[in-house]
């Protein structure tokens, strides 16, 4: 991508968010640590790490996503609401300041896909898009709205598995850091299939209940 493969970044902990690439993170810029945050990163290259922060654990995870700021709107009392996309992950391989803010040395992350083929990553990429249209059919059903995807879901195989990472809730949630920080966009559809089929049987079971159950 024509940048250095190491880089200091200024690290933006948020408790269970996890950003994916070219996914949009509105954000509320408060607390005076990260104003001077956003000041620095403003005047520099827009960019800062958001990262994920386990309240239980209080631990940070080691893959996060850079955000790029798209738009920054200060008010009078100096906090900010800022819009980003998250533009390539990384990995901290250390944290070399803690204040007044985090800042990791990472290196960028990218998937490997020397192992499958295009044709199998096109049928993965088929077989989970049709098992998420199911759930959104189903899911609509069962609470009787109608429910559909967007028109510019991606159809390119790694952007879906990214775009479902960072969209889909429930039985996906638990899982957003583990498909974020998988490097094999194969292996990222193959998990976000068996969890988008669990799901699928779950709700075909309910739809059959209500259907059954409902009074005539």
């Amino acid at each position: 991508m024509g940048e250095l493969a190491v880089r200091e970044l200024p690290l933006f902990p948020l408790p269970d968010v996890v950003l994916f690439p070219q996914e949009v993170l509105p954000l509320h810029i408060f607390e005076p640590r990260y104003r001077m945050l956003l000041r620095t990163v403003m005047d520099e290259d827009r960019r800062f790490g958001v990262i994920r922060w386990d309240p239980q654990e209080q631990s940070m995870a080691q893959v996060g996503c850079c955000a790029e700021i798209l738009h920054c709107q200060t008010q009078e009392d100096d906090r900010s609401n800022i819009v980003t996309m998250g533009q390539q992950r990384f990995r901290v391989l250390d944290i070399v300041r803690e204040a007044p803010y985090r800042v990791g040395l990472v290196s960028w992350i990218e998937d490997e896909d020397g192992v499958s083929s295009s044709d199998e990553l096109d049928q993965l990429a088929g077989d989970v898009g049709q098992a998420l249209r199911d759930v959104v059919e189903l899911t609509g059903k069962l609470v009787g709205k109608p429910a559909s995807l967007p028109a510019d879901l991606p159809d390119l195989p790694r952007e879906l598995s990214f775009w479902i990472g960072a969209h889909l809730g429930g039985p996906v949630a638990e899982h957003q850091q583990a498909l974020l920080e998988l490097t094999d966009t194969a292996a990222r559809l193959r998990q976000e299939y068996e969890l988008l089929d669990h799901t699928r049987r779950q709700l075909a079971a309910r739809t059959v209940l209500k259907d059954t159950f409902q009074p005539q």
